[in-house]
């Protein structure tokens, strides 16, 4: 028998897997409520733990978690417990964040079971974080057998990119037989924040050129010619592009070389180097700005160094992407450190003033938890902050995803985007 959705809007369940984390989030897509959220972490160890907030209170359980189906049954018990009750919340649809779609899905897919083969056999592209995504969409799919089951793609958002953007200088039989092109990642924020800046503005999306700067622990950039992702900084991999908190980000290919030649390290041991000891934490021995931030004003020579390093890449990404734009039109920050660190967002603009760039330090000031200009009155490029919401965006996708494939009684409807402060 096939999913069916209640005819009236009702909510989304947003389910985030990771190898030993569920990420969830009950959204209204129609408001853009978190109706309620929670993780479950630590699955498979000897101590769990599932945290479920609902109308301003906590609920924290600390029992063991033996696997992806034992928490997202903890969960759904919650839900029960505490609430909502998913049946009165009128539940029409799960959304999935993958973070890998290849080539193969361009835009967001109803899950069957070609759908799931089909993300199993892109794993190789992804094998930290494709596995754990898809056994959250197995689990979650045997339990909530009666409501569509979407999949959202990080890298969907910038199959849109020219062939010379994408394509990566090997021989080109070797790079067809593997894979190995620039998919992009983060595409979901990258694509809500370029939406939202021209609701805020009131202008036309086609109008608008724009660097978007999707600044956490992970961290991208994208230019949007248009609504269209013409450059992004992630490569085949979230590995490529900007320095991260924990990722080196760009390297000279022959590193790696060096190091499994002369330093014996194995596949494994880059791999590790790479991702987890790499980046600010590599460089500082610390991946948090706050304390970032305490050990540079402490006079900290590395941590002062690593920020300079952060930021130098930053903003030879944000020149890069202004000569592929032409014209830019919005600089916008988001995402953790975007949208709470002012100190790397007037920074990473220094000097920027001959091309129209620049940040007013008032307006800078602070953490910004709703879209603001910070750029002074003079300057030909606005310079936004624009909290990003991959959550709403997701659950967005799936109701106009089911709305597609047949299913009735869902709405679609953008949400009221609230004026910006600053100047227009």
């Amino acid at each position: 028998m096939s999913p069916t959705a209640p005819a009236h809007p009702g909510s989304v369940l947003v389910v985030n897997s990771g190898s030993s984390s569920i990420k969830y989030q009950l959204v209204d897509p129609v408001g853009g409520e978190a109706i309620a959220s929670g993780i479950v972490e630590r699955i498979g160890e000897d101590e769990g733990s599932v945290r479920h907030t609902y109308g301003g209170s906590t609920t924290t359980r600390t029992d063991p978690v033996a696997d992806h189906g034992a928490g997202l049954r903890a969960v759904l018990a919650l839900f029960a417990e505490v609430g909502p009750d998913l049946t009165q919340a009128h539940v029409v649809g799960v959304g999935h964040r993958v973070v890998h779609g290849g080539a193969v899905f361009g835009a967001p897919v109803v899950v069957d079971d070609e759908v799931v083969a089909q993300i199993d056999a892109l794993s190789p592209l992804a094998p930290l974080h494709n596995p754990p995504n898809l056994t959250g969409i197995q689990v979650a799919r045997e339990l909530l057998p009666d409501v569509p089951h979407v999949v959202v793609f990080d890298t969907a958002f910038f199959r849109t990119l020219p062939e010379a953007a994408a394509t990566y200088a090997i021989d080109r039989e070797v790079a067809r037989e593997h894979g190995v092109r620039r998919y992009g990642f983060h595409g979901t924020s990258h694509q809500y924040v370029s939406g939202k800046v021209a609701r805020v503005l009131g202008r036309r999306l086609e109008d608008l050129n724009q660097i978007v700067l999707h600044l956490g622990n992970g961290a991208s950039a994208s230019a949007v010619r248009g609504g269209v992702a013409v450059e992004t900084s992630m490569g085949m991999t979230p590995l490529e592009g900007l320095v991260m908190g924990t990722r080196s980000g760009d390297l000279d290919p022959a590193v790696l070389i060096h190091l499994q030649r002369n330093a014996g390290l194995s596949v494994d041991d880059v791999d590790d180097l790479l991702n987890r000891r790499s980046g600010l934490k590599g460089l500082a021995g610390e991946n948090d700005f706050r304390e970032l931030h305490a050990l540079v004003e402490s006079g900290d020579e590395d941590a002062s160094l690593a920020l300079d390093v952060y930021l130098h890449r930053l903003r030879k990404y944000i020149g890069a992407y202004y000569a592929v734009l032409g014209r830019v039109d919005v600089i916008t920050f988001t995402a953790g450190v975007g949208e709470n660190d002012d100190i790397v967002r007037a920074r990473a603009l220094e000097g920027l003033e001959p091309l129209g760039i620049a940040v007013d330090p008032v307006r800078n000031a602070g953490r910004k938890k709703e879209p603001t200009i910070i750029s002074p009155d003079w300057t030909s490029t606005l310079v936004m902050v624009v909290p990003t919401n991959e959550e709403l965006a997701i659950a967005r996708q799936v109701i106009s995803t089911i709305e597609s494939a047949g299913y009735e009684g869902t709405s679609d409807e953008s949400d009221p985007a609230p004026a910006a402060t600053g100047h227009a």
